[in-house]
């Protein structure tokens, strides 16, 4: 009797793990942040599926896609081989940092990064 072995998916462990704490950090102010885009009336959520879930879920739909996006992202990292991963969440990071920085003058001040820097 022969027993097939099951292939199992090959994860690349990560190779820079202050990027991904700098990622879960970022990732965190900003689901705050869209957590509260829906309590402001002068602030809109612009992503349709934190929306969507918002919609059916209500507050405790914000956390769940912003947990979802985090775990793809993550998951994407895994997969990448190095240095891809790195350059990846690398990647990601400037991004969130970017988004974060808006978000959190969008709730303050009640203005976008673009309109503060004037362009």
């Amino acid at each position: 009797m022969r027993v097939d072995t099951v292939t199992r998916l090959n994860l690349d462990p990560p190779e820079s793990p202050s990027l991904r704490v700098a990622f879960l950090s970022l990732w965190f102010v900003d689901m705050v942040a869209a957590t509260l885009f829906f309590v402001v009336p002068y602030a809109n959520e612009l992503n349709p599926i934190t929306v969507l879930f918002f919609d059916y879920l209500g507050f405790s739909g914000v956390p769940l896609a912003a947990t979802l996006y985090a775990l793809i992202i993550m998951g994407i990292g895994h997969i990448l081989s190095h240095p891809r991963d790195i350059q990846f969440i690398g990647l990601i990071v400037a991004l969130y940092a970017l988004l974060v920085v808006n978000n959190v003058l969008l709730l303050l001040s009640g203005e976008p990064l673009v309109a503060v820097i004037g362009v």
